[in-house]
């Protein structure tokens, strides 16, 4: 009983005092590395710091009250709650303590903890839900309902459904939007218009169409004739948002308004409108894509009305171009990524149907006692391109450094794989984090090389991400990194004997998650990321920790849904989740106390591809040939 409370001491110290200090502290220490305009406002802050302060001391309140328990993943209440404040937020106290984090930056005025430290808050706690949380409630109380949406079904939503999506939806999305301008202009932005769009005229009555977007959203909540529709819209949202505001961030296309002298009064309103926004977060025209989505859910409504709809949502993509308020391609822009939401399951499936077929692939050929096997050619690409980018982010005359860490990370891999999961059915595997530890070490090893080692781990970082996705695809067909069972419409079915599914577990033929697909789309987005901040001339140590921080939090959350049975797990998590969480600590730790110059300019040449090519071969080798008679270690894949 005494460690039982000796625990639960130290780890609400961990969370309560501990982490709170070290956040504070990494804001300090990477104050002059970011340079983003500071958001100083005491009713601002102290409005979001009161919120958020409020929403932690009522979930924590009501955790203890109707759960029985401490806000503690390892000693977790032993009642499920879902009254108080839990009716109207499933986690208040993560919301509650980002809340709290953003307003205390903005009260203090820091750069660095509004933008680097709030937003890294908020994804650790999504990473956290969803790389954890969601999976241990569904294990001690069986299925969980989802408060923020409503459910699909064909009954009238209630007025708190249709209020919600206002609250858990619109707002945020106001929130991201406001955020985003509130960053400026990017230093090296650029207008999408084409030359004959800047002659074009300003029509100032077609205001009262772009104006009418605003009143065309809110009334999609308001005239959702079912729940489903309503969730639908609200989805579609969702990921319109995870779509777009990426997209403004990685690309720095901007819409300044073309030039003109109001002459009517919804000249004047469009002059005002002007005022309220600025020229960023312009690709893709979210006034296009609100107003597309809120065409489909009128359109449910009133079946007979349809063109009419989307005749006005046609009206207002238009309106975004004769208003000056953006340009063609913003349009363009828009309309895509509408369609790519309301299309998502159509895109999902394919995209499953492919990885499937990927999955199932497996070929190989014998010459004597060596076998080449065809996976081995995707981790070879995978090295090919990432060492061609890195090449290219280092520059000609620090190539043998990049080389020589490149070869650490295969060492690295084979030697971490071989201790972890090494046995008589895996002699041979390969584990991402041991390439990782490898490619650090032998980043140290670059000034014999007359390299900063914060250019070749910077370099790493930046092809890293291509590495991974490309390699992904590697684990499809050799069926390792897989996922647990998954509902028909998500999984893969893994059928081919060879493949560690079926010689393994006793799910072959048996829907699984798509892990290694989850892994690509994560690195997607961590690739873009990445870029931005090398194109942005960012120190070196930055870019670097950020990439630790971002592929950390995304395997933690990928390691979740995966089920290969040798991996071992320690205090309720898997031990890649705690290699995850050692890697954003390590990557805090190179934002907060690195030292480097700033990241080099971008020059895609000849030079790096002969070596990037041997690279490649080596890979293809190392990961896809083998000795398969042979019971040595390190001789058989399979």
């Amino acid at each position: 009983m005494a460690l039982n409370w000796l625990g639960k001491v130290l780890y609400g110290a961990l969370f309560a005092i501990v982490l709170p200090a070290a956040l504070v502290a990494w804001a300090k220490a990477t104050a002059d590395t970011v340079r983003l305009p500071a958001v100083a406002s005491l009713p601002l802050g102290l409005t979001a710091a009161a919120a958020g302060s409020l929403l932690l001391l009522l979930g924590m309140a009501h955790l203890w009250t109707y759960g029985g328990g401490l806000p503690m993943n390892a000693y977790p209440p032993p009642r499920y709650v879902a009254r108080g404040v839990f009716r109207l937020l499933p986690h208040p106290i993560y919301t509650g303590f980002c809340l709290l984090c953003a307003g205390v930056s903005i009260v203090a005025g820091s750069a660095s903890g509004l933008w680097l430290v709030s937003p890294m808050v908020a994804l650790g706690c999504a990473a956290l839900v969803l790389g954890y949380e969601r999976h241990d409630l569904r294990e001690r109380f069986g299925s969980i309902p989802d408060r923020l949406l409503p459910a699909p079904g064909p009954e009238r939503p209630s007025g708190a459904e249709r209020l919600a999506c206002f609250v858990f939806v619109l707002l945020p999305w106001l929130a991201l939007y406001e955020a985003v301008l509130a960053l400026g202009t990017p230093p090296d932005a650029i207008t999408g218009a084409l030359s004959f769009e800047s002659r074009l005229p300003v029509l100032e009555w077609t205001e009262l169409i772009y104006a009418s977007a605003y009143v065309f959203t809110a009334l999609a909540p308001l005239l959702a004739r079912t729940r489903g529709g309503l969730r639908a819209f609200s989805v579609r949202a969702l990921w319109a948002m995870v779509v777009a505001f990426p997209l403004y961030l990685a690309i720095p296309l901007v819409a300044p308004p073309r030039p003109f002298t109001p002459q009517t009064l919804p000249g004047r309103l469009l002059a005002w409108e002007r005022t309220l926004d600025g020229p960023a977060a312009a690709f893709p025209s979210f006034h296009v894509i609100w107003a597309l989505l809120a065409a489909e859910v009128l359109a449910r409504r009133w079946p007979r009305l349809r063109w009419i709809c989307y005749g006005w949502a046609a009206l207002i993509a238009a309106s975004c171009v004769t208003t000056g308020q953006h340009p063609v391609v913003d349009v363009l822009g828009g309309a895509a990524a509408a369609v790519l939401v309301v299309r998502g399951a159509s895109l999902w499936n394919a995209i499953r149907r492919q990885a499937e077929r990927i999955a199932n692939s497996w070929q190989e050929w014998r010459t004597g006692p060596v076998r080449v096997i065809n996976h081995g050619a995707y981790a070879g690409a995978g090295a090919l391109v990432a060492l061609w980018i890195a090449g290219a982010g280092a520059g000609a005359g620090h190539l043998t450094a990049i080389f020589v860490a490149a070869g650490t990370v295969v060492v690295g891999a084979a030697l971490w794989a071989q201790m972890i999961e090494g046995s008589p059915q895996l002699l041979r595997p390969y584990g991402f984090y041991g390439g990782l530890l490898g490619g650090t070490l032998g980043a140290v090893a670059a000034p014999l090389f007359d390299t900063s080692p914060w250019l070749v781990l910077g370099a790493f970082s930046l092809g890293g991400p291509w590495a991974q996705a490309l390699g992904r695809l590697r684990c499809l067909v050799q069926g390792c990194c897989h996922g647990r069972p998954a509902p028909e419409d998500v999984g893969i079915r893994y059928q081919h004997p060879r493949l560690r599914v079926c010689r393994m577990t006793a799910w072959k033929g048996v829907p699984l998650h798509p892990t290694p697909v989850y892994s690509i789309l994560w690195n997607g987005l961590v690739a873009l990321a990445v870029t931005r901040l090398w194109t942005l001339a960012t120190p070196l140590h930055f870019i670097a920790g950020m990439y630790f921080i971002l592929t950390g939090l995304g395997r933690f959350v990928e390691e979740a849904w995966r089920g290969e049975p040798q991996t071992p797990a320690f205090l309720r998590l898997r031990l890649y989740q705690w290699s995850a969480v050692a890697s954003v600590v390590a990557g805090a730790l190179m934002t907060a106390l690195g030292e480097s110059g700033a990241a080099p300019a971008l020059r895609f040449t000849w030079d790096p591809l002969p070596a990037a090519v041997l690279s490649g071969v080596v890979v293809t080798i190392a990961m896809g040939v083998d000795f398969p008679e042979s019971n040595r270690r390190f001789s058989r894949l399979v």
